[in-house]
């Protein structure tokens, strides 16, 4: 190959062109502003019907989240304020007897609702 000849300057007047040519399309495909010939920006006609759903959704998913955080907190409240905790369940578990091996309960019922009184 002649370095000096036609052909290595055609050569790289094709591969700069094929790598304008792939910056452009890969801009393209992913919304940012195109490179005109001179350097220069282009921007991308972008269909409003399409970004005014996008926006409508994302407020509607926001307002979701919203009201998932807000019935978390009461339900953290409930949990925390009330007094429910994992030792008066184990602690009602406790002073039921066991069924007997005959008996056709299938299960433990607990009394969750009454707190036994200690005296001082």
């Amino acid at each position: 190959m002649d370095w000096g000849g036609p052909s290595f300057v055609i050569a790289i007047i094709a591969i700069s062109t094929a790598g304008w040519i792939i910056n452009n399309w890969i801009r393209a495909k992913h919304g940012y502003d195109l490179e005109d010939e001179w350097g220069g920006k282009t921007t991308v006609k972008r269909d409003d019907a399409e970004t005014k759903r996008l926006k409508a959704e994302n407020r509607e998913l926001h307002d979701k989240l919203d009201a998932m955080q807000d019935r978390m907190i009461v339900l953290e409240k409930i949990v925390t304020d009330r007094g429910y905790t994992l030792a008066e369940e184990i602690e009602a578990l406790r002073d039921v007897p066991a069924p007997r091996s005959g008996s056709s309960e299938s299960g433990v019922p607990l009394d969750l609702g009454t707190k036994k009184e200690t005296s001082a």
